[in-house]
């Protein structure tokens, strides 16, 4: 468990950094993001299974297929999100994705929750909802995006734990990657923005964080019930705040360390209550 726990973590740190890089890209547009943040990831995967001569098509591959389009859905919606809303405040109203995983892990999975650790789930987006607030003028359309972009991020965690460690983690990934790589760069072609000068090296580095990210997050939830690992993804949340703190400047409120505490507190005492 303690290796999930750690997993999870490093998925995390690997997209908050990816985070940062989408921030100083907010002039490209959604698809074209969407399209170099699959296609390196996609390469770095392919190259794995190959060479480590695992089959790509995976054993299961209607639900690997079904996860891949869930994935594909989730990060454009995310993505396009960004047009409407503050990239801080899209990150934060995703959080609810956790919560999402782990109600469909009750009434799909049939995995056992405890009615205080709903109690507990509330306080860590509440948590949130507090260490970013809510823009007086947030776009309805940006906040519809990307809560709906969380719903179908639980949906992938399910599938996640339904493939099990039947399928190498890389085999998920790398499908999720041959899908959006399919689908965004069809996409991009109708709007295309030439990148210039560290563009091109930022948008590269979207599939390299993002690929350990989301290998990190398949280990994770292949070894652990998504109930116990799904609400790390909180986490994220620290790790923004370090990369504002040190490399935009970014400050924060006594409402913002009064918003850590209640995630932080809230993770720990759900899984003090999971073990109990």
């Amino acid at each position: 468990m303690k290796k999930a726990l750690l997993f999870m973590l490093i998925s995390t740190a690997s997209f908050s950094l990816m985070n940062a890089f989408i921030k100083y890209l907010d002039h490209i547009p959604g698809f074209q993001l969407v399209f170099f943040r699959s296609i390196t990831s996609f390469i770095f995967a392919t190259t794995y299974l190959l060479s480590n001569q695992i089959n790509v098509l995976g054993n299961q591959r209607k639900l690997l297929s079904l996860r891949a389009i869930a994935g594909l859905i989730s990060m454009s919606l995310f993505f396009f999100s960004f047009k409407y809303l503050s990239v801080g405040t899209a990150v934060s109203l995703r959080y609810v994705a956790p919560i999402f995983a782990a109600i469909f892990a009750v009434i799909l999975l049939k995995e056992k929750l405890k009615t205080v650790q709903y109690f507990f789930f509330l306080i860590a987006f509440t948590g949130v909802l507090i260490l970013k607030g809510f823009d007086s003028e947030m776009s309805n359309i940006g906040m519809l995006l990307v809560i709906t972009a969380s719903v179908f991020t639980g949906i992938v965690y399910i599938l996640i734990r339904k493939i099990g460690k039947a399928d190498h983690p890389v085999v998920v990934v790398n499908y999720f990657m041959f899908f959006s790589t399919i689908v965004g760069g069809i996409m991009c072609l109708f709007n295309w923005i030439q990148p210039k000068g560290l563009d091109w090296a930022l948008l590269a580095s979207l599939g390299v964080f993002g690929y350990f990210g989301q290998v990190f997050m398949t280990k994770a939830f292949q070894m652990a019930e998504t109930s116990r690992v799904a609400p790390i993804k909180y986490t994220e949340v620290i790790f923004t705040i370090c990369i504002g703190v040190f490399w935009f400047g970014d400050t924060y409120t006594l409402w913002s360390f009064i918003g850590l505490f209640l995630i932080v507190g809230a993770l720990i005492a759900n899984n003090f209550i999971k073990k109990g």
